[in-house]
């Protein structure tokens, strides 16, 4: 079901639609950023964001469009993808909920963007592939964003995480939790293989939070980043594929990754 198509700028029309998904048993919400002068989506970059309803709340489109009429990155044509009533059941690790059975869906919701979401996009606009696909995401959504680029790496290209939510733990602090064994996303990592093609955006503001369980003096956030970065390189990922961005005095909240988003889209389509 169509819902609008609102010209934002010169060069940047979003489309806002509705995909059934038989999987998430609920309508998904998709808003289509889609430059004007994008005649075939086979000859551009597709990216979707988690949380898409955010976009919304931050100058995205006039961000996008700015980059795109300046010549300062590629075309480009985003999908923010709302997220529904059981949003920490569907983000997560799909290979297993945390502690407290969140992300029991978060199989499903893979399942929903490739057997759904994009079928409906290539169906829509004609394009048997795209270019190449990259998938970002905020705090909850940005954990999803990875999880699935990680474990399906021969889809994407890039992965933008905007304040992850790495913490995602399979065990209770008080339940004998370890950083090494328990933390999902890392454990993926850790287990899984080099993909050399993977490029890396993360960021995290020093206000993301106060929690820092280990008392290093690091709060949790950026040290469950960096954690990650380390787990990266071991398995042989480098600074050419790995963007770090820590933002002073940046909040987990969307005034931040609004700050962040056009280094994000220079990182990975800057011409």
């Amino acid at each position: 079901m169509r819902l609008n198509n609102t010209p934002l700028s010169a060069d940047i029309k979003v489309e806002s639609v509705q995909v059934h998904s038989e999987y998430l048993e609920r309508p998904v919400t998709i808003d289509i950023y889609l430059p004007h002068q994008t005649i075939h989506l086979d000859q551009v970059s597709i990216l979707l964001i988690n949380d898409g309803q955010d976009l919304l709340k931050m100058s995205f489109a006039n961000t996008l469009s700015q980059l795109i009429t300046e010549d300062r990155i590629e075309p480009l044509v985003c999908i923010g993808i709302h997220c529904g009533p059981q949003r920490k059941m569907e983000y997560g690790t799909a290979f297993s909920a945390d502690f407290e059975g969140r992300g029991a869906h978060a199989g499903l919701y893979t399942k929903f963007i490739f057997d759904e979401l994009l079928p409906f996009i290539r169906k829509k606009y004609s394009a048997p592939s795209f270019k190449d696909k990259s998938f970002a995401g905020f705090s909850l959504g940005a954990l999803s964003a990875m999880d699935i680029v990680w474990n399906h790496a021969s889809e994407f290209r890039k992965v933008g995480l905007f304040s992850p939510s790495l913490w995602w733990r399979r065990k209770a602090y008080d339940d004998g939790y370890d950083d090494e064994q328990d933390r999902l996303m890392h454990l993926q990592v850790r287990n899984g293989t080099f993909h050399p093609w993977l490029q890396f955006f993360i960021e995290c503001g020093t206000l993301d939070e106060t929690a820092d369980r280990n008392k290093n003096g690091i709060i949790d956030s950026i040290d469950d980043a960096l954690d990650l970065i380390i787990a990266l390189k071991a398995k042989g990922y480098t600074h050419q594929h790995i963007e770090y961005l820590q933002i002073e005095d940046g909040k987990h909240d969307i005034a931040t990754w609004e700050k962040a988003m056009p280094q994000f889209l220079k990182w990975g389509w800057g011409k």
